[in-house]
């Protein structure tokens, strides 16, 4: 069986770009089609791997502004040809799904959510975009033609798999699809349990508005709290600027650093609303507790009371009268570590093989 693996753009290491490593290791001889690749941005996850770009990888300021480009992106991936391949596995949160192959050649997407600045988020989408107005007037009617073609495109899938059953409702919503719900894998044998907590709160992930990193400044400038925050991302030096003493940015750190900052907080904060979201289950493969906003797929992970806790609005005074009400000792690391192995490599790579055999 002739396999080849697709994901939307290669430019960033996250969750999404951690799952298509397991799926390059899973694969080997698989070759990945993907709009744009910068091999330092990934950080050389996918150093040796056969990555094959298209025409917008030879545009001028692409990687810096690839979401500029994306009208370009569904030609992009229309234009790659899967005519020797059984099967294609894409892996995607936007224009991957929408490739082109011929009957015999099965598509199955791993979709990590419907693009949400196409649907639900496409109102704040819009007001947020950093651009002089005259160029916002030009982006409703751009959004309008992506959404057109986004659901156009999932018709070209033969099956889905979602990553949270909180995906696999918006894929029944926007597409009209079912899907079959695959959770991500956390590699368990990268984090540790370690002795007693020490007296700082940690928060992980990229400084990007949606992901609250506000709210929860806010509430550890109140209290005086130690913070530590590890990511790197456009927000940072707005929220540097908010930030009192007792918050520490870390920037980006090496895994094994990453490792000992969870196995050594008293608990994760975790403010925003994800559609599956990794760094829950890395924390407490860590043995340690998450205080989390209750929504999207944070609920799916989280054992309420045993892994950690649920704050149920996005506001300071909901996350601190939680953070004020957390006790460590009423958390145990092994029940947290116990919780993520239902999440690890082995499970995934068994319901992958059997998902495309399907």
């Amino acid at each position: 069986m002739k396999i080849a693996l697709v994901h939307d753009y290669l430019n960033q290491y996250g969750g999404a770009e951690r799952v298509l490593q397991i799926l390059c290791k899973m694969f080997p001889d698989a070759p990945v089609y993907t709009t744009l690749y910068d091999e330092r941005a990934t950080s050389g996850a996918f150093k040796g791997v056969d990555i094959r770009t298209s025409f917008l990888q030879r545009l001028p300021l692409v990687m810096r502004y690839h979401h500029t480009f994306s009208f370009l992106m569904p030609l992009a991936f229309e234009q790659f040809d899967f005519s020797d391949y059984d099967v294609v596995l894409s892996v995607s949160s936007s224009f991957g799904k929408g490739i082109i192959t011929k009957p015999s050649t099965k598509h199955v997407c791993y979709c990590l959510t419907p693009p949400r600045y196409l649907w639900d988020d496409a109102h704040r989408y819009v007001s947020e975009f950093g651009y002089p107005w005259i160029v916002k007037k030009m982006i409703p009617p751009i959004l309008s033609y992506l959404r057109i073609w986004d659901r156009e495109a999932s018709l070209r899938v033969d099956h889905f798999a979602a990553i949270s059953h909180f995906v696999k409702e918006r894929i029944a919503k926007y597409y009209g699809r079912t899907a079959d719900v695959i959770y991500p894998p956390v590699d368990l044998d990268m984090f540790h349990i370690a002795g007693p907590a020490h007296d700082y709160f940690l928060m992980v992930g990229r400084l990007v508005t949606y992901k609250k990193f506000d709210l929860a400044i806010k509430v550890f400038n109140e209290l005086g709290w130690s913070l530590k925050i590890v990511g790197t991302g456009v927000n940072m030096k707005h929220l540097q600027k908010m930030a009192n003493s007792n918050i520490e940015f870390l920037g980006a750190v090496d895994d094994q650093k990453l490792a000992d900052l969870y196995a050594h907080a008293q608990a994760l904060i975790f403010p925003q609303e994800e559609d599956f979201g990794i760094v829950p289950l890395e924390a407490m493969a860590s043995g340690r507790p998450v205080i989390a906003y209750r929504g999207g797929g944070a609920v799916e992970t989280i054992i309420e009371g045993k892994t950690g806790m649920f704050f149920d609005e996005q506001t300071p005074e909901s996350l601190r009268a939680v953070v004020e009400s957390f006790n460590p000792d009423q958390f145990s690391p092994q029940d947290c570590r116990k919780r993520a192995g239902e999440f690890n490599i082995d499970v995934f790579l068994q319901k992958i093989k059997h998902f495309l055999a399907v």
